[in-house]
């Protein structure tokens, strides 16, 4: 791979997930300042994005894969985000979540997008693309670091952050090293496209536990998406956009010692151990306060091991699991199921949860009981993960 296209590559997806981390995190702090949204709502407004993520598939895997060259159809897409993203700051909250679905509509198709251009110009995607795609993780970071440093996290200014940035990738995208579409000419069906050829391993009782679990543990991460920026202000911690990176910053840093611990310690443990994290960044955050502060950036900091213990090793054991034939469609089930239908269990719920414990003043919530309920779930899931799931530590194939 040319040095130009890897710096290309790299732009791409830093702008990529910049848009994402502007708006997605403070969102929910901005629709209950500015908004006086419900908590049902907020929640609501979350679901938008598991929604497209149910629906994007069709959407690349009918289409875009089809008819069009990749880089050319995200700039289309991302310059009419940056439209919607903008107008998304001019409508009360009776409209908000429809223009939302809408925009969310039209970004998740472009997460993979994004990857296929990325794939496409690599020589050694198992070397090369680990390189780009943090590049990801750092646009997160910056877009965090920026919105707290201008102090707009609770305003509409992170929508006009994110609808510039939007646009500039729009015009980025049509730059792009060229990536004609992949499966011109070839049949698909909806069954192809949600992994049906997976559902073998499902009759797997080790997998079949690990994909509930997997499902299940989606809603106590629907809590900190949906409304983990907005305890953290409620509270009065200072730039808690700007402090919530640090879970981005720790993902960075705990990912790289997966691939050593994988194969140490097994797949089992290094799933119990991101598990455990969940249980423990949720019981910080229910009894931290400004005078234990410790226990809020505990909190946050823990999301590398939440998210890189579970989703990422949940990623590498779903594909080893599935081998080399079937191992698109089962990370395409996989996906399907975690950030489609749980998130989508898990952003409603979470909403209806932190409504029920709205104080009577309508001052504040009671958090405690908020971040109580997410522990308790993993707290349940852990258990049944560690009773249940009798995966040997060397992963044969289905």
């Amino acid at each position: 791979m040319k040095l130009k296209t890897g710096v290309l590559l790299s732009l791409m997806m830093f702008l990529q997930y910049y848009i994402w981390g502007a708006w997605y995190v403070t969102m929910g702090t901005y629709m209950g300042e500015k908004l006086g949204a419900s908590g049902v709502a907020i929640g609501a407004a979350y679901g938008a994005g598991a929604i497209a993520t149910i629906i994007s598939p069709f959407f690349v895997g009918m289409i875009a894969d089809r008819f069009f060259a990749a880089q050319k159809i995200m700039g289309v897409l991302h310059l009419v985000g940056a439209a919607l993203l903008f107008y998304a700051t001019k409508v009360d909250n009776s409209s908000f979540y429809w223009v939302i679905l809408v925009y969310s509509l039209l970004y998740m198709p472009t997460i993979a997008l994004s990857n296929s251009v990325a794939f496409a110009q690599m020589t050694d995607p198992g070397k090369q693309f680990p390189w780009i795609r943090v590049f990801g993780t750092l646009g997160w970071i910056a877009a965090g670091l920026v919105i707290s440093q201008l102090g707009i996290e609770k305003t509409e200014g992170t929508f006009v952050v994110a609808a510039g940035i939007s646009a500039a990738l729009g015009l980025l995208s049509f730059a792009l090293p060229n990536t004609p579409p992949k499966a011109a000419g070839t049949p698909s069906s909806m069954g192809a496209i949600l992994g049906k050829d997976a559902f073998v391993l499902l009759k797997n009782k080790s997998f079949l536990i690990f994909f509930i679990s997997a499902i299940a543990i989606c809603i106590p991460l629907s809590f900190y998406y949906g409304f983990a920026n907005s305890f953290l202000n409620e509270i009065g911690l200072d730039n808690a956009a700007g402090k919530m990176t640090m879970g981005q910053m720790s993902e960075a840093i705990f990912i790289l010692a997966i691939p050593f611990l994988f194969n140490k310690i097994g797949v089992k443990n290094m799933l119990i151990f991101g598990i455990s994290a969940w249980v423990l960044r949720y019981v910080c955050f229910a009894y931290g306060n400004m005078d234990a502060s410790w226990m809020l950036y505990a909190g946050i900091i823990l999301h590398g091991i939440c998210y890189d213990f579970f989703f990422v090793t949940g990623y590498m054991y779903t594909e080893k699991k599935a081998g080399e034939n079937i191992k698109n469609a089962a990370q395409g089930l996989f996906t399907f199921a975690t950030y489609g239908v749980g998130m989508f269990i898990g952003t409603n719920y979470s909403g209806f949860v932190v409504e029920q414990n709205k104080l009577a003043d309508a001052t504040g919530h009671n958090w405690t009981s908020i971040w109580l309920t997410p522990a308790a779930i993993a707290g349940a899931v852990l258990i049944a993960f560690i009773l249940f799931f009798k995966e040997k530590k060397e992963i044969a194939a289905a």
